[in-house]
């Protein structure tokens, strides 16, 4: 059994995906051909904003978010300490100084309480300018954006919203991509939207920042590629994994009601025993993992590896814990509801080409 089976989803979108590929290879436009731009097009229908940038992956879509809003050092960004290294770092690597936020006990996603507390104490020091809130949509649920919007508003923030997780999701109608004033998404393999390779894009209804960010991507260039108007990087996706992408975006909604229904099987025969996720009310969640809590973690873990059922750890390290940040001058215990959930979640199987038997096989195991 396959955590995330993309040998399963492969072999259903063969056909069109290998088309797809084979096109690419007769016209020979390898680098920002036209399968990037219809790409752009589709992501920023689905999504419902006004610019969909694609690039060379997740880290770089949240880098080129920060360049956009002008971030650098001195500046602070709030960053929820339960999340993927990339959010921290890529804040970090901008020379600003990323400022850890708790999580919310029951979605697990950046707690706005903490986050107001965390933004006050950073103005009472007056060290550092605080610039944006860099959400995280995590294991597929949006966090709290209108929660979020009111801080953002009442203390004058941006809102970089880092959906790699998330895509797919929805809170009342409005899909994850389309909060705050720059998203982000990855298409690493994994995700619920994922390429063959590496890859990501931006999202924004902010002309102003869509222009900034398509010509950072490409070096910071001008009218074309050797007029260089400011220091940009080199971030593009490559068109055959747009192309890829193209037939997998074709195949996504049906993808995430496979997905939901899988969750809800979940919920049914492990609720009882486990502490399953919690999706509020109005929230759809794209459930990029599902993800349980338990005490001892360990025993469970061990209990399915020797049913043949494969589960894995997100994140069994807080960004205030790791080695690159600790001299931001954190301890244990400023964080004491991510702390937990360090030590107590695991994620089973999630991926919408799971049939009847292996989800059975995988509730029995977890009970067992």
């Amino acid at each position: 059994m396959q955590f995330i089976d993309l040998a399963a989803q492969y072999q259903h979108l063969k056909s069109k995906i290998d088309q797809r590929i084979q096109a690419v290879l007769n016209h020979g436009q390898y680098i920002m051909g036209p399968e990037v731009t219809e790409l752009e097009a589709q992501l920023a229908d689905y999504v419902g904003v006004k610019h969909a940038i694609t690039c060379a992956n997740g880290t770089d879509a949240l880098t080129l978010a920060l360049m956009a809003l002008n971030i650098g050092k001195g500046d602070a960004v709030l960053v929820p300490t339960f999340t993927f290294f990339a959010s921290a770092e890529t804040v970090a690597f901008a020379n600003a100084t990323p400022v850890f936020v708790d999580s919310d006990p029951n979605t697990f996603n950046i707690c706005p309480v903490d986050l107001e507390k965390r933004i006050q104490a950073v103005q009472a020091k007056g060290r550092l300018t605080l610039k944006a809130i860099m959400a995280v949509d995590l294991f597929g649920l949006p966090a709290n954006y209108p929660a979020i919007q009111e801080i953002a508003d009442k203390y004058d923030l941006k809102i970089i919203a880092d959906s790699a997780q998330g895509f797919g999701g929805e809170i009342n109608g409005q899909r994850a991509g389309s909060f705050g004033d720059i998203a982000s998404t990855s298409f690493f393999p994994a995700k619920t939207l994922g390429c063959y390779g590496d890859g990501g894009a931006v999202f924004t209804n902010n002309d102003h920042y869509a222009e900034l960010i398509k010509s950072y991507r490409v070096h910071g260039k001008g009218q074309d590629k050797y007029d260089n108007v400011r220091i940009g990087v080199n971030s593009r996706l490559d068109t055959i994994q747009a192309a890829i992408l193209l037939e997998k975006l074709a195949a996504f909604p049906q993808e995430l009601k496979n997905r939901n229904a899988l969750a809800d099987f979940y919920q049914k025969y492990l609720s009882e025993r486990f502490n399953t996720p919690l999706v509020p009310t109005g929230y759809v969640s794209s459930w990029a993992q599902y993800t349980l809590v338990a005490e001892n973690r360990d025993h469970h873990m061990a209990k399915l590896k020797e049913k043949g059922v494969p589960s894995m750890v997100y994140y069994g390290t807080c960004m205030h814990q790791q080695t690159a940040f600790k001299d931001l001058g954190y301890k244990q215990g400023d964080f004491p509801v991510a702390e937990q959930l360090a030590k107590t979640v695991f994620s089973l199987p999630m991926h919408p080409y799971m049939d009847e038997e292996q989800r059975m096989k995988v509730t029995k195991a977890a009970n067992s």
